[in-house]
This record gives C-alpha cells, sequence and structure tokens, in this order.
C-alpha cells in the first residue's frame, strides 16, 4: 500500500510542474506550437512555462547560417501544411526572416515576468502571419500589446531597459547549459524535445518518464 500511494503522489506532483516551453519569436515552427498549445493544455491537462531566449545567439555561436533556398522551401510548405492540420493555416506567407528580432523577444522577456507571455505571442504571431505585420515592428508591437491589454510605451520601454537585457541574456545562459539548440523545445524531467513534432513525446515523458506506450 505504502509503495502504491507514492507512485499516485509522484504522479499528481509531475503533472502540477509545468512543462518548460522555449522559444524565439521570428521561428516559423514556433508559431504551430503557439497557436495550439493551449488546446494542448485543456487537452493534457498540463500547464507549460514560457521560456523566451534568443535562439539566434545560440546558431551563431555553432556557425548555423541562414538555411539554404531548398531547406526554407521545404520549412515553409513544412509549416502550411501543419498549420493546416492544426486549423491555424495562413493566406500567404508573411516577411522573415524578422528585423527586430531582439526587441520582439525582450517584449515575451517582460511579459513573462509579469504573467502575459502567453497572450503577447500568440497575438504577434497572429498579426505576423494572419496580416502580414512583421513581428517586432511596427504597427504589429504596439497593435499586439493594446490588444492584450498593455500599454505599449510603457512596455516598449521596459523591454529596451538593461535589466530585461540582463534577464534575456540569462534566460540564453540557460538554454546554452540545457544544451537547446533550436525552438521550438520543450523541457521536462531532464529531457529535452525539439520541434513542434515532438510536442506529443514531450507530453508522454513528462507524464510517465518513457515512450513506451
Amino acid at each position: 500500500m505504502p509503495q502504491v500511494t507514492t507512485q499516485v503522489s509522484t504522479q499528481a506532483t509531475t503533472q502540477s510542474t509545468p512543462i518548460d516551453f522555449w522559444f524565439s519569436v521570428g521561428s516559423l515552427y514556433t508559431y504551430l506550437t503557439v497557436m495550439r498549445i493551449d488546446r494542448v493544455e485543456d487537452a493534457a491537462d498540463v500547464s507549460f512555462r514560457w521560456r523566451p531566449f534568443s535562439v539566434r545567439a545560440l546558431m551563431a555561436e555553432s556557425g548555423a547560417t541562414a538555411p539554404n533556398p531548398r531547406k526554407l522551401a521545404y520549412a515553409w510548405r513544412d509549416v502550411e501544411r501543419r498549420a493546416a492540420m492544426y486549423l491555424c493555416d495562413f493566406d500567404k506567407r508573411p516577411p522573415f526572416p524578422i528585423k527586430n528580432f531582439d526587441l520582439a523577444n525582450r517584449i515575451a522577456v517582460v511579459g513573462a515576468a509579469e504573467g502575459w507571455c502567453a497572450d503577447y505571442v500568440r497575438a504577434t504571431y497572429s498579426r505576423w502571419f494572419g496580416l502580414g505585420e512583421e513581428a517586432g515592428s511596427e504597427p504589429n508591437v504596439s497593435e499586439s500589446l493594446k490588444e492584450i491589454g498593455q500599454d505599449p510605451a510603457r512596455v516598449i520601454a521596459l523591454a529596451q531597459a538593461e535589466e530585461t537585457g540582463r534577464a534575456y541574456e540569462a534566460a540564453t545562459e540557460e538554454a546554452r547549459r540545457l544544451g537547446i539548440f533550436g525552438v521550438p523545445t520543450f523541457v521536462t524531467r531532464g529531457e529535452i524535445f525539439w520541434g513542434d513534432d515532438r510536442l506529443e513525446d514531450a507530453l508522454r515523458w513528462h507524464a510517465a518518464g518513457t515512450l513506451r506506450r
């Protein structure tokens, strides 16, 4: 009987612990996760901790460059197919890559500290992919923030502050220590799962510590 109680207690603790969702606004594949993660939370009865950081910094350190034209063309088509599957498809391809990558993500860092990160990221991706308004640039930044009830002037000033910069760098350093190299990445029970198509694997590992069915 004590053994059964311990197992139940461990499972309950695991389910109450969020999965870390590491991302950078500006990633094509992150769009897929952002637009479905709330449905995943409801269906799987789990929560996610949104962890914005600079994947560009880590990619630069590893010598990664922009994908070749064939790889980028494949990535776009792959995202289009999967977006249609998730019912979050878009009419045309938005501008890519985004110019103001760091601002877009520093705003997410502010949102993570204040509790509105998910709303902002979802809004900015919706405007980027749905309306063609580039994330990190105007009018996307101001309109996304107003849409979620935040004052653009206040948030942008905070995003550009040194304290936010330090938090952004600290998050990127933590991602580096964890061995993260791309986004979206999900971290649970000491394991990392890279890619939107590995989200379900992360859920299974989070619940059972194995991928065995």
